[in-house]
């Protein structure tokens, strides 16, 4: 409460900001128990917890500001400092400092036990004698800032480069892959009569649509 006001005063008052905030929170400080706290000198705690927070930031500073409340609590006992892991916790919240979470796992593929599926005319086999004979289709996902795009790519087995994509936000399953079959066709401005399309059992592998441009699935 008291960093609050200290923080906030010389834009909206004392006053202010505790008349506001008392209506709102239920026990938070008046003005005048305000002026009180800081006449009144920090107790033994308050002390120990700012020399806590002091080093609390230098670890996590030198650990890349990744470190969360238990890798923070070993830590400080490695350190020396005879703390909690609670104790860490508020610590670190009054300190404003967070730890990076890892990820869950992220599915970018499903397969559909019920889907039904061409055969597989490639039997693992991935080599080409020219372009344009054998494509090979996959999905993956990008992590970014605001979470995670989905990639869907076809690659030439012979050439080993990529013919087509199409990039979402959403894995939309069949629709995906079908796009960046599309661009691969668009761009490919060849005979593909005697071209097989594979493409392993995710989302993908019900992806039967290629027979539009008289084409193999495998």
């Amino acid at each position: 409460m008291i960093a609050f006001i200290n923080a906030h005063r010389d834009q909206f008052g004392v006053e202010l900001i505790c008349g506001v905030l008392r209506a709102a929170i239920p026990g938070f400080l008046t003005s005048r128990g305000y002026r009180a706290a800081l006449s009144r000198p920090p107790s033994d705690r308050e002390i120990r917890d700012e020399q806590l927070i002091a080093d609390l930031r230098t670890v996590h500073r030198e650990n890349y500001s990744v470190y969360g409340v238990n890798k923070m609590y070993q830590a400080m006992k490695r350190r020396g400092w005879a703390l909690g892991r609670e104790q860490t916790r508020r610590l670190m919240r009054k300190a404003g400092l967070r730890g990076v979470q890892r990820g869950k796992p992220v599915f970018t593929t499903i397969t559909d036990p019920t889907a039904t599926r061409p055969a597989d005319l490639v039997n693992r086999q991935f080599k080409a004698v020219a372009p344009n004979r054998l494509w090979v289709a996959d999905i993956t996902f990008v992590r970014t800032w605001q979470g995670f795009c989905y990639t869907a790519f076809v690659t030439d087995v012979c050439t080993k480069k990529i013919v087509g994509w199409a990039v979402s936000a959403t894995m939309r399953t069949e629709e995906l892959p079908l796009q960046a079959f599309n661009h691969a066709v668009w761009q490919s401005n060849s005979d593909l009569s005697e071209l097989v399309h594979h493409s392993d059992r995710g989302s993908q592998a019900g992806f039967n649509r290629c027979c539009d441009h008289r084409l193999n699935p495998a």
